[in-house]
């Protein structure tokens, strides 16, 4: 757990963390505690891929399955693991390929909304 909440707040900043902890009921504490241990403290904390590696994984699994409010977090929260915009655009680049055009346009309008401002002058390169 404490692993967990660690990574946590390293990807999503404290601010966040602290808000979604605050804000935990009765209904959802336990799944804030998993979330925290499992997700953050176990798969996030796991050798095998860099943060910057996973902060693009998350970014385009998001994207393809169409979920908006958490794909808006994480490509926030990329900035912490110095992904850039770029390389979030080449992401969404395939996500259109293989998930489909339309999950990546609505996915490109979250990422100007979220990071318009580090337009990029080129695209990112393997």
């Amino acid at each position: 757990m404490e692993e967990g909440l660690r990574v946590r707040r390293a990807v999503l900043g404290d601010a966040h963390v602290d808000r979604s902890l605050a804000n935990a009921t009765a209904l959802d504490r336990d799944f804030q505690e998993f979330i925290t241990e499992y997700a953050w403290g176990r798969v996030w904390a796991r050798p095998g891929l860099s943060r910057h590696t996973r902060s693009l994984l998350v970014i385009a699994m998001l994207a393809a399955l169409g979920r908006p409010e958490e794909l808006a977090l994480h490509i926030r929260a990329a900035k912490n693991n110095g992904v850039s915009a770029a390389e979030v655009a080449e992401t969404l680049m395939q996500v259109a390929v293989y998930a489909g055009v339309p999950a990546a346009n609505a996915a490109f309008r979250i990422l100007k909304a979220e990071r318009g401002d580090e337009a990029p002058s080129e695209a990112a390169t393997p």
